[in-house]
């Protein structure tokens, strides 16, 4: 495995066990009060629309634009007025939450007289109306999505470890989400399918690290130097043994993720912070979530002692 440092003495995590899950705990209900309390600022794809598609006669500056449309307060809601190039600078594609008093052709019209005021010879190359009905369609597809994932990390770990470690991971990686989903609900920062994409991508990101870390523990209970030592010690170890591993491949990534994030513009920006805030505790609840679970379902040295049902895999 590739180290980029070695620590000689084990760090004590379970030690820490019963505070970071009380810490989980507490975070977690938080996110879910959030959830209810607020609710989620879904985006045009969910709620319905009018998606416009307009030509410049010379290249378009999208975030002049954006400033424009807003500037007429056609809604009081919160959803974000989506404006994004399309293939060329001169065609863009531009996102309007519906308005209560206003039909979609009204209000296409009303944001083309406000763009031609900066550029006269703009024109409209499509109007098209998203209905509630489909985005509450995309908005059932994509929890069916969220379920069908779950049950699938689940079927792997039993398959691959057993139901104490499965378990425990689906715990921690339902965590991450509930915990990106309450963030984005406290902020009333916009929900769309990309955040819902990034939603996804948590979930399998999350249960890697699961793995890893599971991976080191099962090799520890068959090690001879760790047969005269504790549960918590040889759970220690493993997530000791695998910390350069995590912070390579996790820092690596998350500075990615981070440029996404400051240089992506407003097109990417939900989708970079949904991934920020999900390998963050992505990392947290791998190491301090779903390893004291572990002991919590009683995990014991007989427990582990069993045949492997499936061919012993190195941990990279």
């Amino acid at each position: 495995m590739l180290e980029m440092f070695h620590l000689k003495k084990d760090i004590p995590f379970m030690s820490y066990g019963r505070l970071t899950t009380t810490v989980s705990l507490a975070t977690f209900l938080l996110a879910v009060f959030f959830l209810f309390y607020k609710g989620l600022n879904l985006s045009i794809e969910f709620t319905g629309g009018t998606v416009l598609e307009v030509r410049y006669s010379q290249p378009a500056d999208p975030n002049q634009m954006r400033h424009s449309i807003e500037a007429l307060n056609l809604s009081g809601k919160h959803q974000e007025i989506q404006v994004q190039l399309l293939g060329s600078p001169r065609d863009v594609m531009i996102r309007l939450p519906s308005v209560s008093n206003m039909t979609s052709a009204k209000l296409s019209e009303t944001v083309m007289a406000e763009l031609r005021k900066t550029d006269a010879k703009v024109e409209s190359r499509k109007v098209e109306f998203v209905g509630p009905s489909v985005g509450e369609e995309l908005l059932t597809h994509g929890l069916t999505a969220l379920a069908l994932v779950c049950v699938g990390i689940i079927i792997y770990l039993g398959i691959r470890f057993e139901w104490r470690f499965a378990v425990s991971a689906i715990i921690a990686n339902l965590h991450d989400v509930v915990i990106i989903l309450g963030v984005f609900a406290f902020f009333q920062w916009e929900f769309s399918l990309t955040v819902l994409a990034a939603v996804l991508a948590v979930l399998g990101y999350s249960v890697n690290e699961s793995v890893v870390v599971f991976d080191r523990i099962r090799e520890n209970f068959r090690k001879a130097g760790m047969r005269g030592k504790s549960i918590n010690e040889v759970i220690d170890n493993a997530i000791t043994a695998t910390m350069s591993r995590t912070v390579i491949t996790h820092g690596s990534t998350e500075v990615m993720v981070l440029a996404m994030l400051l240089f992506g513009g407003p097109a990417l920006h939900g989708f970079a912070m949904a991934l920020t805030i999900g390998i963050v505790f992505g990392i947290y609840s791998s190491v301090l979530v779903a390893s004291p679970l572990l002991l919590l379902f009683g995990l014991t040295r007989e427990s582990m002692v069993k045949p492997v049902r499936v061919k012993e895999e190195a941990v990279v």
